[in-house]
């Protein structure tokens, strides 16, 4: 008989807890560009997140903003050096590539965040940031700025569980990286969307720890922000 808390309790462990094993380690030379390559893109990438953020609602140099920054993030990420698409616990013992176990994680943050937004929804201070957000989708075309949606979420993870990850070293590396990753869309003057990158960046911080690579951080994220995108909007709607 299976035992449901036992299943979750493996589950859990497997997927962020217990390091898959691995070596990444690099010469020090590559070592000093990848945190010299990281530490720029991170100034350019959180300026033009700043500008673009800012951009109105309905305004088509958002579409060029939006892909701008994707742009940044994903190519500092992949210049500053090396990066693996990580390895995952399968029930079974052998390592496989992290498919699953991202999916089941991005299912879960997606209940907890549209559960929270039943709440957000009925105070205007809240709701306010979020719609600011939102109103992007609501008065863009849908199906590009969805498509902007997931190649800013590939970037971002390429950059900050990738790039910005490997560039900490071994000292907090996912406490850290969730910072830097807050700090920079707080700067945007959102703070939800602040609050947001705490939440998804430990998550998928936890997750590059796990795996050794970015595929399970790139997974939840496009699917945790392909959510909030078609069902945030429809949802705030009828909570208020």
């Amino acid at each position: 008989m299976i035992n449901p808390v036992k299943e979750l309790r493996d589950f859990a462990a497997a997927a962020l807890v217990e390091p898959v094993p691995r070596d990444h380690s690099e010469p020090d030379a590559l070592f000093r560009r990848r945190r010299v390559i990281a530490g720029v893109t991170l100034v350019v990438g959180t300026v033009v997140l700043g500008l673009t953020i800012r951009i109105p609602p309905g305004d088509d140099l958002f579409y060029l903003g939006g892909l701008v920054l994707a742009a940044v993030w994903a190519v500092g990420g992949l210049t500053a050096g090396s990066l693996h698409l990580g390895w995952a616990h399968s029930r079974d013992g052998r390592l496989v590539r992290p498919v699953v176990q991202p999916v089941a994680l991005a299912a879960l943050a997606i209940a907890i965040f549209l559960a929270g937004a039943v709440v957000v929804g009925r105070v205007p201070w809240l709701a306010g940031p979020v719609d600011a957000v939102l109103d992007h989708a609501r008065y863009g075309t849908l199906g590009l700025i969805w498509a902007i949606t997931v190649l800013t979420g590939i970037g971002e993870e390429l950059y900050f569980r990738g790039a910005l990850y490997a560039a900490i070293g071994r000292r907090h590396p996912i406490a850290v990286t969730t910072v830097v990753y807050a700090a920079a869309t707080a700067l945007t003057g959102n703070l939800m969307l602040a609050f947001a990158a705490v939440l998804l960046g430990v998550l998928t911080g936890a997750q590059r720890r796990v795996t050794g690579g970015v595929l399970a951080p790139i997974i939840t994220h496009i699917l945790w922000s392909s959510a909030m995108l078609l069902l945030l909007p429809p949802l705030l709607d009828v909570v208020r």
